[in-house]
């Protein structure tokens, strides 16, 4: 865990909500100099704090208005298997996260599919064709009531 001062919880915050925001703006609304808040940002994605940055698409503008949430159980849990699956997950497109999770499952997915027929084909084609899945069972979102990337800084002490 990298230690954040208030400057960069400011910074990581306002990137969160527009990382279309130029250093200079973000500079003007903490108070620094236009160097040290380019600095600031260039420590901090180097430390990989800032990982990527990237564009939230709206789902069902681009057709994609399915949206699932499926649980896989695997046959073997040895760490090959373990590999393997993840290895294969990474290819498919229709899958947005993956999670390996404790519980009465493996693995979470989230993926997003046009309709129920195109989501009917992935999983009877791609997804429960990978090896080592032993089964499948899908959840279908029927509305989204909190839909956040953005992680808190500012309310913390």
């Amino acid at each position: 865990m990298h230690s954040l001062d208030k400057n960069d919880k400011h910074i990581l915050t306002m990137l969160q909500e527009n990382a279309h925001q130029t250093h200079k703006e973000i500079a003007r609304k903490l108070g620094m100099s236009l160097t040290a808040t380019y600095e600031r940002i260039k420590r901090l994605e180097k430390l990989r704090v800032i990982k990527k940055y990237v564009a939230l698409v709206d789902r069902e503008k681009v057709g994609k208005g399915l949206l699932v949430l499926c649980q896989i159980s695997l046959k073997e849990q040895s760490h090959d298997k373990l590999k393997g699956f993840e290895r294969s997950i990474l290819k498919l497109e229709e899958i947005i996260e993956c999670y390996y999770v404790a519980g009465n499952y493996d693995f979470l997915l989230k993926i997003v599919s046009e309709n129920m027929t195109t989501y009917q084909n992935f999983v009877i084609t791609k997804l429960s064709t990978l090896p080592n899945v032993a089964n499948v069972q899908s959840t279908f979102i029927m509305s989204e009531l909190k839909y956040e990337t953005a992680i808190g800084f500012i309310s913390e002490k």
